[in-house]
């Protein structure tokens, strides 16, 4: 084989294929066995896969300190209003200000959000803050791929492919991290674990990308010199890996939103049985040259169970006594649960739990968001869950019949339609977000059911408020539902923390927004005169606005269409009529409330349509004498419209940027992308 380099140490000739007669089955067998030799590749990739976990490691390391610098000001905040500081909420020396003023541009870079809300369902853009974190992850890995990875010789596409399955390994521990729902980074950067498992599914994708990459890599260099078909016949590694890469596809299309939303529980058991089978076939496919790069299949096998061992024993301590769940139909499809647990004393305003009832779904459990707070409903866990299909429809089902139908007349009519069943908790977990005690103003925006999210912090608020002196000086609360009969969900909680916010002389203004109810909408004097009219032909009866007369006919005809998604298409922000209703029917002036949203009209203003984001925020920051604190739970397109929101308005303000003008926190909840 003259002028052939078969990669031996004493040359340092790039291998190629001068002399070489691949029609002989030796010299064709030499030769890609001298491609194969991957003694100093094998170095050189280990050595990348640790300069990723280098660079991981920097990140979260810089996102932990952000954390606890954070942590560490609005500790510093509630301590200095409770030594009568004037302005606790702003920052007041070189440290906090510098501080703030990053904040607030990596904030107004961050929040903005672009979606096509129509389409939830087969798609979700997350915000910008996520998208500009793993278009630098995915620019980072790609980088580590080519940099100095310009092997000359027949051994170009060998090198290509060894660095990518180098650096595919080392993304497995990371992708564990991120799925647990007790990990490390969670931990330390104080990011919950649902918000993580966005970063999760990319990692994934990553983790395929560079899978492509070596599958399609080393195929390419074998077949430059057609010896694809004899590497295949004559090695284990090709058929091994094809089977880890075909696992890996299919764990991958399987968390697209549309098929994993058809049933999330048999999701949730597919996934964990394919990712071990990947496990199994990585751990067959890599060569015997390169078996110390198992490490990086050991390290996620721990992690999983540690995890796992982790949550069983919570969930063991938590349901030694498990509790019995009251459920409460309420209006609007809605079912109320409360759960007595002794061994869960303890959680943030906030948090969340996964909810099993197994006479209602054996081996499923729900996520579902705490209402309470330590402090209030004596200890109890509440929940307030709108029946979908499946479990929670099932919750609904359970609540709507009682024994009510046996009793006489006269108990059926004070009947709550109650029934109890044993229910177990995982968690809890969640309630990431920030101290809103900490704030000058805060601002808690829900849309229907969303509203356990912001009541948790209200109550908390309100508890807090009456034992110590709080930086917050004006609290406004707003909530969009459909029917005013569903402000019962939580009128008595409302009423409380109204009522112990003013002793501890914080503003309130409770301001509630009502779109698709034909009581409060159709026809009245009322309803035309704050520009709202129904057209009961299109279905269900949406408040809209109706157009100026100015406006063209075109125009006209496509506002006053009512929206049939009710308030998951909220995003259209500036459409609902702002002037307050009187809660009375449209047609015969007489009451159509129930007592509890009479008396709550007391202490909360009624409005028709989705709410004017944009002027309820500037409404609250124009008075602001230190940092705003939003937060915002429901349908994609409120969180979208509150983000958008917020970024424009921060821009507009030019918060910490020598305006005077104090910054905006937000923090948005719910499951996506």
């Amino acid at each position: 084989m003259n002028g052939m380099n078969m990669g031996d140490d004493s040359s340092s000739m790039p291998l190629n294929d001068t002399g070489v007669d691949f029609a002989n089955a030796t010299q064709a067998m030499d030769f890609l066995g001298a491609i194969l030799e991957d003694t100093d590749l094998q170095v050189t990739g280990n050595a990348f896969a640790r300069y990723f976990w280098y660079g991981v490691v920097v990140i979260v390391g810089i996102a932990a300190t952000f954390n606890i610098t954070q942590k560490i000001i609005l500790r510093m905040r509630v301590r200095a209003s409770a030594a009568k500081s004037t302005y606790p909420a702003k920052p007041s020396n070189l440290i906090t200000k510098s501080v703030a003023t990053i904040t607030a541009i990596v904030r107004e870079a961050s929040y903005m959000q672009i979606t096509p809300t129509g389409h939830a369902f087969w798609v979700k853009i997350p915000p910008l803050g996520t998208i500009s974190l793993l278009l630098a992850y995915l620019g980072f890995v790609l980088t580590l791929e080519f940099i100095n990875n310009d092997v000359p010789g027949a051994q170009h596409y060998t090198a290509l492919g060894l660095r990518a399955s180098w650096l595919a390994l080392a993304q497995v521990p990371l992708l564990i991290l991120l799925a647990g729902k007790n990990n490390l980074i969670g931990f330390v950067t104080g990011v919950s674990y649902e918000r993580l498992n966005v970063l999760h599914r990319w990692v994934s994708r990553v983790l395929l990308l560079l899978a492509t990459l070596h599958f399609g890599y080393q195929n390419y260099g074998w077949n430059e010199y057609g010896l694809m078909q004899l590497e295949w016949s004559t090695d284990t590694c090709p058929p091994t890996g094809i089977a880890a890469y075909a696992i890996l596809l299919w764990i991958n299309l399987s968390t697209v939103a549309p098929l994993r939303n058809l049933s999330y529980e048999f999701f949730v058991v597919q996934h964990l049985l394919t990712f071990f089978g990947f496990i199994i076939a990585i751990m067959i496919h890599l060569p015997s040259t390169a078996l110390y790069s198992r490490v990086y299949i050991y390290i996620p096998i721990v992690l999983y169970f540690l995890d796992r061992v982790v949550r069983t024993s919570r969930f063991a301590y938590n349901n030694i006594s498990p509790g019995q769940a009251t459920l409460t139909a309420l209006d609007g499809g809605v079912t109320k649960i409360r759960v007595p647990v002794k061994n869960v004393k303890q959680w943030r305003p906030g948090a969340h739990v996964l909810l099993s009832i197994p006479r209602l779904g054996a081996g499923q459990s729900h996520p579902a968001t705490i209402a309470s707070i330590p402090s209030s409903h004596k200890n109890d866990l509440v929940f307030i869950l709108k029946g979908h299909k499946g479990f929670t429809n099932r919750l609904v089902q359970s609540g709507n019949s009682s024994t009510s139908s046996l009793l006489p007349k006269r108990k059926q009519e004070v009947d709550t339609s109650q029934r109890t069943y044993i229910a177990f908790i995982d968690g809890p977990y969640g309630g990431s977000q920030a101290d809103f005690a900490a704030f000058d103003s805060v601002c808690l925006i829900a849309g229907s059911t969303g509203v356990t999210f912001t009541l948790a912090l209200l109550l908390d608020l309100a508890h807090r408020a009456l034992s110590q002196r709080l930086p917050v000086r004006r609290v406004d609360f707003v909530w969009i539902v459909k029917n005013t009969a569903w402000i019962s969900w939580i009128s008595d909680e409302l009423f409380s923390a109204f009522k112990d916010l003013q002793a501890a002389g914080i503003e309130v203004a409770i301001k509630m927004f009502i779109t698709c109810d034909d009581a409060f909408t159709a026809g009245s004097d009322t309803a035309r005169k704050s520009g709202c009219q129904c057209d009961t032909s299109l279905g269900p009866c949406c408040c809209v606005r109706v157009a100026d007369a100015a406006e063209d006919d075109d125009a006209i005809s496509n506002v006053n269409k009512p929206s049939m998604a009710g308030i998951a298409s909220i995003e259209k922000s500036g459409a609902a009529a702002t002037a307050p209703l009187s809660l009375s029917s449209p047609s015969t002036g007489a009451p159509c409330c129930s007592n509890q949203e009479k008396n709550l009209s007391s202490i909360a203003t009624f409005k028709s349509g989705r709410p004017p984001i944009y002027e309820l925020l500037w409404e609250l920051l124009d008075p602001a004498q230190g940092e705003t604190g939003v937060a915002t739970c429901g349908p994609l397109g409120l969180n979208a419209t509150v983000r958008n929101a917020v970024a424009k308005i921060s821009d507009e303000r030019a918060v910490h940027k020598g305006t005077g003008n104090q910054g905006i926190y937000l923090h948005a909840e719910g499951f996506c992308w």
